[in-house]
């Protein structure tokens, strides 16, 4: 690590951290040929590949704008769609690889999604998972149908909206 001051190209570690989100960390160094102390913020890199080809940096204002559509008139806040994009960068970043297919970003906001709101979930998945026909949307439908009917039987549908 150069430093900013006197380009030296060597620095010493002074301090630590973890970023309150736990996706960064912060170090505090000190540079041995001029003293002067700087801070460096350092991340796993996470790359997404198009189905173009493009590759281009994982941005959680994607999730967000992306999923802002399906959730259009409905009751859904910008704090809800923050955390959806907290999830699932959380869970790409998880599978442990620096890349990732932007399909395999859709289908992982599928299940925060359906938690957060089924409307929606049904909005985004008609496009994830490419619904033809209305018999996709019916299927969909009656699996949600089957899994409230399982919740309410276990009783454990809390926190479902329907």
């Amino acid at each position: 690590m150069f430093c900013p001051f006197c380009r030296h190209p060597d620095s010493r570690v002074v301090d630590s951290r973890t970023s309150d989100d736990g996706t960064s960390i912060r170090r505090r160094r000190q540079c041995p040929n001029c003293g002067r102390r700087f801070s460096t913020t350092e991340t796993a890199s996470l790359n997404v590949v198009k189905r173009n080809g493009v590759t281009e940096p994982f941005s959680r204002d994607k999730i967000v704008s992306g999923v802002r559509k399906a959730c259009q008139g409905r009751p859904v806040t910008d704090g809800d769609l923050a955390v959806l994009a907290q999830r699932v960068e959380e869970t790409v970043r998880a599978s442990g690889s620096s890349q990732i297919d932007a399909n395999d970003i859709g289908l992982a906001i599928l299940a925060p999604l359906r938690e957060l709101d089924e409307v929606a979930f049904l909005r985004f998945a008609s496009v994830y998972q490419a619904f033809d026909t209305l018999e996709d949307f019916e299927e969909a439908i009656g699996q949600l149908r089957l899994d409230h009917h399982a919740a309410t039987q276990t009783g454990g549908g809390a926190g479902s909206s329907a």
